[in-house]
């Protein structure tokens, strides 16, 4: 009998250590994947891919990776941790008719205005029947990277490319860029670069072609923006064929807003190539070819400026064939 009762202990202890073990929540891996052919399902490991970026995501610890094994459609995503998505090498596909492609938004964490966020090897496409709001919407986090990317056909206003508007000091760097066939009208269009409250931006564009946006190619507006002020660097791109090349706007407004426009073309824009509006609306170009800008209506052209902006040459552009020229508000200005 006393062996029975031990016995009878020791399988009641078993049970309730069963009864309070849980088993672990799966820990989130630092690198997912997803497939054309995967299952949002799965874990989103290599072997067992996810199909979205929106399931892989959720299965990504902050500070990881989303990569592509193969060629897909991987449907939007809103980021609202640091990540890399990175399709290098194969198809990375967004199709965002009536919405926004990618939302960057970490405005409701703990730590608002810190997200790092890299994206590489994609194509967004606002295609459809109700064409897409934005290729790329940021609104909080403190840097955005896109490289090799394809955006497009995001025309249901304001519709543009990407729209950087983080509302704390924040970084965005576009190299190696396509931006086409957005906008509608003379609204939206490839990049808007326009912090609200006391945000901030630093933007770096290179080797980017803006092309055949219905409106700005890239414009730079601190309107209600009362940070520290906007500087956008466009390097050896192209914007051409758009209603505006690069617009620099600052109404009633005390915000810089500066752009250095350096070794690029602006060319065949509808309107204006080059315009710099508001007294604190300040440009400077140099080794750029400014070219068949304007259709002889009232107030376009090549350059123009208004309301105290100022548009200045390092003396090495070529402006020329636009309709008509403008001119350059100061310079030469020697090169250090």
């Amino acid at each position: 009998m006393a062996s029975s009762s031990k016995i009878l202990g020791a399988a009641s202890l078993l049970v309730i250590g069963s009864l309070a073990y849980a088993a672990p929540a799966a820990a989130q891996a630092t690198r997912t994947w997803v497939s054309g052919v995967g299952d949002d399902v799965n874990p989103c490991s290599r072997t067992a891919p996810c199909k979205t970026f929106a399931g892989a995501i959720s299965k990504t610890a902050a500070g990881g990776e989303i990569d592509c094994l193969d060629p897909g459609g991987f449907g939007t995503v809103t980021i609202t941790k640091s990540i890399t998505i990175d399709c290098t090498g194969t198809l990375g596909s967004i199709l965002n008719s009536g919405t926004n492609g990618i939302n960057v938004n970490d405005s409701a964490s703990g730590t608002p205005g810190t997200i790092k966020v890299i994206l590489r090897g994609l194509t967004i496409n606002g295609s459809g029947t109700t064409q897409g709001l934005n290729g790329i919407r940021f609104i909080s986090g403190a840097s955005l990277v896109v490289d090799n990317a394809i955006i497009q056909n995001d025309a249901t206003t304001p519709a543009w490319g990407v729209a950087f508007q983080p509302g704390t000091a924040a970084r965005l760097v576009l190299n190696n860029v396509t931006i086409s066939g957005n906008g509608s009208g003379t609204t939206g269009g490839g990049v808007l670069v326009q912090p609200t409250g006391t945000g901030s931006a630093r933007v770096q564009i290179s080797a980017a072609r803006i092309v055949n946006n219905g409106g700005q190619a890239v414009r730079i507006d601190t309107t209600g923006n009362t940070g520290a002020g906007n500087q956008v660097t466009i390097v050896d791109s192209v914007l051409s064929e758009n209603a505006f090349g690069v617009v620099v706007v600052t109404p009633a407004s005390t915000t810089l807003g500066f752009a250095s426009i350096v070794n690029s073309v602006v060319s065949h824009n509808t309107n204006n190539g080059i315009v710099a509006n508001g007294a604190t609306a300040q440009v400077r170009v140099s080794g750029t070819t400014i070219t068949g800008n304007g259709s002889g209506g009232a107030g376009q052209g090549g350059l123009f400026a208004g309301g105290g902006g100022n548009i200045a040459t390092y003396g090495d552009n070529l402006l020329f064939g636009n309709a008509p020229d403008g001119a350059f508000t100061a310079g030469p200005i020697g090169k250090n």
